[in-house]
C-alpha cells in the first residue's frame, strides 16, 4: 500500500457520517441549496439577540430560526483547533480542514499538529467547491449575499482559490470570472474596471451603490455592490442607500430561482463577527438579528417551493461573550428589565457612534447620547471620551491626551473601543477574548423530506451533507479537483511551458505553452486561455485557472492539453 493510499485511508476512519447511520447516500436530492453563515456567530450571541428581539417586540419571543435548530458543528482548522472564517468556510465547501487564511485551498502539511493526515504533494492546490460543482455537473446556477467586501473569506471560500485571504487581487477576478449568477454585497472600489467590462459584456447588470437600480432590475444575471469596502451595520444603514440582508436575499432567490436547472445560494451575515472583533454587543445581536430575519426569507421560500434545502450554521465562535459576568454583582437575579433595558436603548453600533461623534461638534455630545443611548456621559465618561485620540473633535489637543487619571475599563485610544466599551459598561455582558473561539456552533436545518443532519457534526460531515443534497459524494469534488486544477507540469508534460512574469508590480505571470505549431497563452485567476502567438482565438473553460507562486504552479484543466494536438 503506498503511503498516499493509506494516509486517504487513514483519514477516513476519524470522518463520521453525516446522519449516524453509515447512509448518507439515503439524504434525497434537492433541487436548490440554500446556505446561511453568521459569521463568528457563538451560541451566546443569539441567546442575547433573541432576548432582546423579545424584549423590544413582546410578541416576538422566538428568532425564525428556532423551530430548525437541529444540532451543532465542530469546526476548525486542519492543523489548530479554532479556525478563522477562510478554513472554516473553505471546510463547508471543500471538505477539507485548511490553514488559517486558506481559501479552498488545499494546506501545507504540518505532521506533528495535523488533526487529520493529509497529503504533502498536495499542498496549495485550489479545491472544488460545492457551489463549482453544482454548476460543473448539473448546470446550476449560483448566488452570493453578504455584507462585507465581495472578495472577502467567507464569500471567496465558496468561489475562489488563495493560500492568501488577503490577496484580493487574485481573489477578486476569480468570482467575476467564476459564473456566479447573482452576487449582492459590498466592496464597490475592489471591482476593477477590467472587471466590471467582463461582466457587462457577458450579459450581467451591475450596479456600485444604486439601490433603486437593483431594486427595478429585470435581469437574472446581477452585481449589484454597496459601499467603498464592506456595508454599514444593519442597525446604523440608511435604507434610503443600503439594502437590508433580508431584501438581498430575498431579490438572490428571486433571480436565481427563475433558472430550470436550480441553484446554490451563499448568505453571510458577515459584519456578526467584525462586531464580536470589537467586542460590540449592540453590533453583535443587532446584525444577528438582520440576518435571521434573512433566514425567514429563506425558510419561507423554502417552504413554499417545496424542492429547497436550508441548511444555517456559523463558521466559528468569536469574542467568548457571555451573558452574566463576574463584575456584575448579583447579575443572575437581575429582571428582564435590569438586564436589557439600558442595552434596548442603543440606536446604534460602536462605529455609527464614533461616526456620528466624529461628525458633531463636542458641544453636541450629551445630546447625541441622549437621543442614542438614553442617557448622558458622567464626568469620568466624559473625560475618557475627550481623551480618544481618534475623537476628532476633542476640546482637549491631541499631544496632551493620555490615559492618566482616566478609570482602566474606559480608557483607549480608539474611539470605537471607547464606545463598546462604554456600551458594555452599561450591561451584564462579559467578553473573554477580541478573537476567535473553538466552541462548537449552532446548526439548524430544513429539507422538504426531513432529512436534516441531526447531532453534532465536524465541518467536513456538513460538507458531506451539502454534496448529498446535490446528489453526489465528497468522492466526487476530489474527482472535480483532478480535473480542472491539475498542475501544469502534468497537463502540459508533453510541450514546451515558459512562465513570463508581469511587468506590474502586482500583476501575475502568463503561461505559455508551445509546441511546433500551436500556442497556449493563459493567465490566472480568470476563465479565458487563448490559442496562438498574438492570442487570436480565445478559448473559454468551466472554470478559473489559479496560479500559487509558493510552488510557481499553474493549476488548470487536464483537457486544456487537447488545444496543442
Amino acid at each position: 500500500m503506498n503511503k498516499v493510499v493509506a494516509l486517504l485511508l487513514l483519514f477516513t476512519l476519524f470522518i463520521m457520517p453525516v446522519n449516524g447511520t453509515g447512509k448518507t447516500n439515503e439524504i434525497k436530492p434537492v433541487k436548490n441549496v440554500i446556505l446561511l453563515i453568521p459569521d463568528g456567530t457563538s451560541l451566546a450571541t443569539v441567546s442575547i439577540a433573541r432576548w432582546l428581539q423579545w424584549y423590544n417586540h413582546p410578541e416576538l419571543s422566538k428568532l425564525n430560526i428556532d423551530p430548525y435548530l437541529c444540532g451543532t458543528v465542530r469546526t476548525h482548522s486542519s492543523n489548530a483547533p479554532i479556525g478563522d472564517s477562510a478554513p472554516t468556510t473553505s471546510c463547508y465547501m471543500t471538505g477539507y480542514p485548511s490553514r488559517t487564511g486558506y481559501v479552498s485551498t488545499y494546506p501545507e502539511s504540518d505532521p506533528v499538529n495535523d488533526i487529520y493526515p493529509n497529503d504533502p504533494a498536495r499542498a496549495f492546490q485550489p479545491l472544488t467547491t460545492v457551489l463549482e460543482a453544482g454548476k460543473l455537473l448539473h448546470n446550476k446556477a449560483a448566488g452570493l449575499v453578504f455584507t462585507c467586501e465581495f472578495p472577502h473569506a467567507t464569500p471567496a471560500d465558496c468561489s475562489a482559490h488563495s493560500y492568501n485571504r488577503s490577496k484580493y487581487e487574485w481573489i477578486a477576478p476569480q468570482m467575476v470570472h467564476n459564473g456566479l449568477s447573482v452576487v449582492i454585497g459590498g466592496g464597490v472600489s475592489l471591482l476593477s474596471e477590467e472587471s466590471e467590462t467582463y461582466l457587462k459584456t457577458n450579459g450581467y447588470a451591475v450596479y456600485k451603490n444604486d439601490l433603486n437600480g437593483m431594486r427595478k432590475d429585470t435581469s437574472d444575471k446581477i452585481w449589484a455592490l454597496y459601499g467603498n469596502r464592506e456595508m454599514a451595520y444593519d442597525i446604523d444603514r440608511d435604507p434610503t442607500q443600503q439594502p437590508s440582508l433580508a431584501e438581498m436575499t430575498r431579490i438572490a432567490i428571486e433571480k436565481l430561482s427563475t433558472d430550470e436547472n436550480g441553484f446554490f445560494l451563499m448568505v453571510e451575515g458577515s459584519k456578526i463577527d467584525w462586531a464580536a472583533h470589537g467586542n460590540d454587543p449592540v453590533g453583535m445581536a443587532t446584525d444577528f438579528l438582520a440576518f435571521d430575519r434573512a433566514c425567514g426569507v429563506a425558510l419561507q421560500f423554502a417552504q413554499k417551493d417545496g424542492e429547497t434545502a436550508v441548511i444555517i450554521a456559523p463558521d466559528h465562535g468569536n469574542s467568548g461573550i457571555s451573558l452574566g459576568v463576574r463584575h456584575c454583582g448579583g447579575y443572575d437575579k437581575l429582571t428582564k428589565d435590569q438586564l436589557f433595558h439600558a442595552f434596548s436603548q442603543f440606536k446604534l453600533t460602536a462605529e455609527g457612534f464614533a461616526e456620528k461623534l466624529n461628525s458633531e461638534p463636542a458641544s453636541e455630545v450629551q445630546n447625541i447620547f441622549r437621543e442614542y443611548a438614553g442617557f448622558e456621559l458622567n464626568e469620568q465618561e466624559l473625560e475618557a471620551l475627550y481623551h480618544c485620540s481618534s475623537y476628532k473633535n476633542s476640546p482637549i489637543p491631541e499631544n496632551e491626551r493620555s490615559s492618566e487619571g482616566i478609570e482602566p475599563s474606559l480608557y483607549s485610544g480608539s474611539l470605537n473601543t471607547f464606545i463598546s466599551k462604554l456600551i458594555t459598561s452599561k450591561t451584564c455582558f462579559g467578553f473573554t477574548t477580541g478573537g476567535h473561539t473553538g466552541e462548537e456552533v449552532f446548526l439548524a436545518g430544513y429539507h422538504p423530506q426531513g432529512d436534516i443532519p441531526l447531532g453534532m457534526h465536524t465541518n467536513i460531515e456538513l460538507n458531506e451533507y451539502l454534496c448529498n443534497l446535490f446528489g453526489f459524494n465528497r468522492d466526487v469534488l476530489d474527482e472535480l479537483t483532478g480535473q480542472n486544477f491539475a498542475p501544469h507540469t502534468e497537463v502540459f508534460k508533453d510541450y514546451t511551458c515558459e512562465i513570463i512574469p508581469s511587468k506590474e508590480e502586482k500583476g501575475s505571470p502568463t503561461l505559455v505553452v508551445k509546441n511546433k505549431k500551436k500556442q497556449l497563452n493563459i493567465k490566472p485567476f480568470t476563465n479565458i486561455v487563448t490559442e496562438g502567438k498574438k492570442g487570436e482565438k480565445e478559448i473559454r473553460i468551466n472554470t478559473v485557472i489559479v496560479y500559487v507562486d509558493k510552488n510557481n504552479t499553474f493549476y488548470l484543466p487536464g483537457d486544456l492539453a487537447e488545444y496543442m494536438k
